[in-house]
């Protein structure tokens, strides 16, 4: 970005300056402290130390507090915000954040190829290669050189406007020379990073405070951007790559940069504007051999670098290209994801504990020599069930190979019985539930073992924790660290307690000041006026969700109401099969929670359906169902879309399904619904049409 002679300037003005501190004039003390960002931030080449910096940013921040209307938008002093965000507002971006197709093997890259090839009309292609960077999507907005605006990727359409948190990273321009460029407004985008380096120092600030680690790199670049104090996003170090123009406008009389013909070039156009985008680590290829070759050398050498990466992205060099192909309304197909294998690690299985659930499910759970996988240390790992530990021949002492899934999931993958020494243990499923010792069962038809002693402090205090969870009655600042440790204080053994809490035993505890009571006070009151479905859901009755539960409240008056139906006719309900209609009659004729939901009435908690007005709506009689991982959307989200606009969410395919809507990874509710030809089977992509087509009228 800049040439050897405004290198030499920029130092020969701070060295004069720093020897002897004299008054210096406003503009040039910003371009020299841009300047110093940009070597420091972007081209990771300081000329100056910290302390420094800071000599010539008090100079600033004296000469600005003399007169506020100097203060420019662009300004260095302008990156941390003084007040905090109590919200973060929606705006939609100027052109949709599609997804990428992925790949993960060379057959898959071999096809792709092959499509452009015949939609370009070409017989080879030049592709442009660039880390898939393992961070949080944004997206930047300026116009007349200044940064307007900047959001997260949200559901592909729209954002939440973060630009306050986004001014607090060093490598992100407040100010571009755009105009310079022959442009007048760009919006690109980009991955807000956490290095490794910074990652680490992050996590030895909160050790010595003793707060908890952050669990890796991208969790925390992603959980930065909507923190509410712009001052702790800035103490967190972030990093970010800009690698895509989504759109620009040419500036009245002038014609854009001619590097904004080819991917490589706007990357160079980026770059000389003052990004960090990918110039050094892009590379050119022609051929998707070629291609190929690289990214093995790449993924072999993804731990050499600075910060995380989960795969490469593949692009079409060509705009014009680009623009032929065109993209689906999932993605372009001019570009394609590879992605790398799942991080996989050997280490040794010690020793098992199982843990008992809210409905009394007993659950093993492997304890493993720590060991790093992906910048996360991995000790314990869900086994499931009985038969998942004699599927994989599991032992104690084995010698297995774990791997995190996506990135993110650990599990098992096998065990490597050569490697045995004969003093491995076969791991025996107790007969007994290990918190209480009442004797388990299991169900023909079930895979799990449980305990179904309604003394069992472990799903008492389980039940707890899901009453009062986000989807459930939502009782914000009590989670489940705390109801443990009011469990443990005997202020807390049932889930009507919490309506007459003696919160003056615990004013005194960490964490237990005076506004931290009056806001779970207040949280538990607000909890009380919650809809119906809510409660049905709360109460945690075996294979009732959270959609099954609105289906429920719809049907009745009051909740006590569901004593009188039969398991006849509450399979009659929209979704309700043979299983779910027992698990609730069941339910329903036990006394003890007959005795709990009068309880909570007594305690001021609705217990009446109160939304019984029609909705009038472009999808009133259609039944939609999600599948697989959405990647646009929240899978909530989704749902409350379809039933803002009169739809209905069913909880399984059936004859009564009009839409399944198919995500990544999609499992046997895709086969079942290919079998059934009255069902539409549709993308998250086809979703978001549908949904902004009936959003119009």
């Amino acid at each position: 970005m800049y040439n050897k002679t405004q290198i030499q300037d920029f130092q020969k003005i701070t060295k004069d300056f720093l020897a002897n501190p004299h008054a210096i004039e406003l503009g040039t003390l910003k371009s020299v402290l841009k300047f110093h960002e940009y070597q420091y931030y972007v081209a990771s080449e300081p000329i100056i130390s910290d302390f420094e910096y800071d000599q010539l940013y008090k100079q600033l921040i004296a000469l600005e507090s003399t007169n506020k209307s100097l203060i420019t938008a662009d300004s260095p002093s302008q990156r941390v915000g003084n007040s905090l965000n109590n919200s973060f507002q929606t705006v939609a971006h100027l052109v949709p954040m599609l997804s990428l197709e992925n790949s993960y093997n060379a057959d898959d890259l071999f096809d792709f190829d092959r499509k452009a090839k015949e939609g370009a009309e070409l017989a080879t292609l030049e592709y442009c290669v660039e880390p898939k960077f393992d961070g949080a999507s944004i997206s930047l907005f300026y116009e007349n050189d200044l940064l307007v605006r900047a959001c997260t990727r949200g559901d592909g359409i729209a954002g939440e406007d973060i630009t306050n948190n986004i001014k607090q990273i060093r490598s992100i321009p407040l100010s571009i020379p755009l105009l310079a460029n022959g442009i007048q407004q760009m919006e690109i985008r980009g991955e807000v990073i956490m290095s490794k380096k910074s990652f680490i120092d992050f996590n030895q600030k909160l050790k010595e405070k003793q707060i908890a680690p952050l669990a890796n790199p991208r969790n925390a670049a992603s959980g930065s951007l909507r923190m509410k104090d712009p001052k702790e996003v800035a103490e967190r170090n972030l990093d970010a790559f800009i690698y895509h123009i989504s759109y620009y406008l040419a500036a009245p009389g002038k014609t854009p940069s001619t590097l904004l013909t080819t991917h490589s070039g706007s990357l160079e156009l980026l770059w000389s504007l003052g990004f960090r985008a990918p110039q050094k680590e892009k590379k050119l290829i022609a051929g998707i051999d070629q291609v190929i070759s690289f990214c093995s050398e790449f993924e072999a050498a993804r731990d050499t670098l600075p910060y995380e990466i989960d795969g490469l992205v593949i692009k079409i060099n060509d705009f014009s290209l680009q623009e032929k192909l065109g993209m689906t309304s999932h993605h372009p197909r001019w570009a394609i994801a590879y992605k790398f294998k799942a991080r996989q690690a050997t280490t040794i299985l010690e020793n098992v504990e199982f843990q008992v659930g809210r409905t009394g499910a007993v659950t093993p759970v492997a304890k493993l020599k720590p060991v790093a996988i992906g910048g996360v240390v991995v000790s314990s790992i869900s086994m499931h069930n009985e038969e998942y530990i004699k599927e994989k021949d599991l032992r104690l002492g084995d010698t297995v190979i774990i791997e995190r899934a996506g990135d993110v999931i650990p599990q098992i993958v096998q065990s490597i019985p050569s490697l045995r020494k004969g003093n491995e243990k076969i791991i025996s499923f107790p007969l007994h539930c290990p918190v209480c010792n009442a004797l388990l069962e299991k169900e023909e038809a079930e895979a799990v073992w449980r305990c179904n002693s309604s003394l069992c402090t472990a799903q008492i205090i389980e039940k707890i924790i899901h009453f009062v969870s986000k989807d459930a009655m939502d009782i914000k600042s009590f989670g489940e660290a705390n109801i443990r440790k009011f469990y443990e204080l005997g202020i807390l053994k049932t889930i009507p307690d919490l309506y007459t809490l003696q919160l003056d035993k615990v004013i005194g505890l960490e964490g237990f000041g005076k506004k931290s009571i009056d806001n779970l006070n207040a949280a538990i009151e607000v909890s009380k006026k919650q809809p119906l479905y809510r409660l049905i859901y709360a109460l945690g009755i075996r294979f009732v969700g959270e959609t099954t539960a609105k289906t429920i409240a719809a049907q009745v008056h009051h909740i006590l109401d569901l004593q009188n139906y039969s398991e006849e006719q509450l399979q009659s309900f929209e979704d309700v099969g043979v299983k779910v209609a027992k698990s609730i009659f069941q339910f329903f004729q036990e006394s003890k929670n007959i005795e709990l939901i009068k309880s909570l009435e007594a305690l001021g908690l609705n217990m009446i359906q109160t939304n019984t007005k029609a909705v009038d709506g472009n999808l009133v009689g259609l039944n939609f169902l999600f599948t697989g991982t959405l990647t646009q959307l929240k899978r909530a989200d989704a749902e409350a879309m379809v039933e803002a606009r009169g739809g209905h969410i069913l909880g399984g395919v059936s004859s009564k399904l009009n839409y399944l809507v198919v995500g990544e990874d999609a499992g046997s509710k895709l086969e079942k619904a290919k079998k059934i030809a009255s069902i539409k089977i549709i993308t998250e992509a086809d979703f978001i049409e549908l949904i902004n087509i009936h959003s119009k009228y």
